[in-house]
């Protein structure tokens, strides 16, 4: 049906910005869902890193209302907007997923989290404010929580490492996939996303846990950098 995708990326985006009226907020979980229970896992931001929803739930909203005033034709919105739909349709129904299975909320944020990366990569040049710059907040910061997830389910596992080995371990995989998705469209929101993150890493541990601050800090740093050397190449790209 012509405008479907518009319609559509509008009322996901209104249904993900609700969902958690319903399903309650989430900032981690809950240690007795795991056999090792994980009372703040070293892997996980400060609390108030999750705050960044506000934000990444507004501007999803602006963006699709945007879209569907004038964009509802534009194939190039529609070759982002479909991963997207994908990615929101999951993330609806995620706090509840997250409330009764660890794994199955883990392995449907990195469905999430890959859907958004997609949209984030097909998205036009144009309006970058309207497309680019939401899609790679929220691309950005389900990257960083995907990792979380799956780091604190292993732990929680006890599979491999323990809860400090797979901090490590989340911690440059998240930077691996940041790295690597920068490189393919240059995202500044995306690279905000995943440095808030690694940020609320480090208040989280502080100095009490200083190797897993001093590698989120060395992250930091790495993407700043990464930003810093790209941003001359592509200024336009830019979002």
């Amino acid at each position: 049906m012509k405008h479907s995708l518009a319609y559509l990326t509008f009322a996901l985006s209104l249904a993900f910005a609700v969902a958690p009226f319903f399903s309650g907020d989430f900032a981690g979980f809950a240690s007795d869902m795991l056999p090792n229970p994980q009372i703040n896992p070293p892997v996980q931001p400060a609390g108030y890193a999750f705050a960044i929803w506000g934000p990444i739930y507004l501007w999803l909203i602006a963006s699709s209302i945007y879209g569907v005033m004038y964009r509802k034709d534009d194939v190039d919105w529609d070759t982002a907007r479909l991963p997207l739909c994908i990615s929101l349709a999951v993330g609806v129904p995620w706090l509840l997923i997250a409330q009764v299975s660890v794994i199955l909320a883990t392995i449907t944020i990195f469905i999430m989290a890959g859907a958004a990366i997609a949209a984030l990569i097909r998205s036009p040049v144009q309006d970058r404010w309207w497309v680019r710059g939401p899609v790679g907040l929220y691309a950005g910061w389900l990257t960083a929580a995907s990792f979380v997830s799956l780091a604190t389910t292993l732990a929680g596992y006890n599979i491999g490492f323990d809860s400090y080995g797979w901090a490590i371990a989340g911690i440059i995989a998240a930077l691996t996939v940041a790295i690597a998705t920068y490189r393919r469209v240059e995202s500044s929101t995306y690279i905000v996303a995943v440095v808030w993150a690694l940020v609320g890493i480090c208040v989280a541990n502080g100095m009490a846990n200083f190797v897993v601050t001093a590698l989120a800090i060395t992250g930091i740093v790495i993407l700043l950098c990464v930003m810093a050397m790209q941003a001359p190449r592509t200024p336009r790209t830019l979002s």
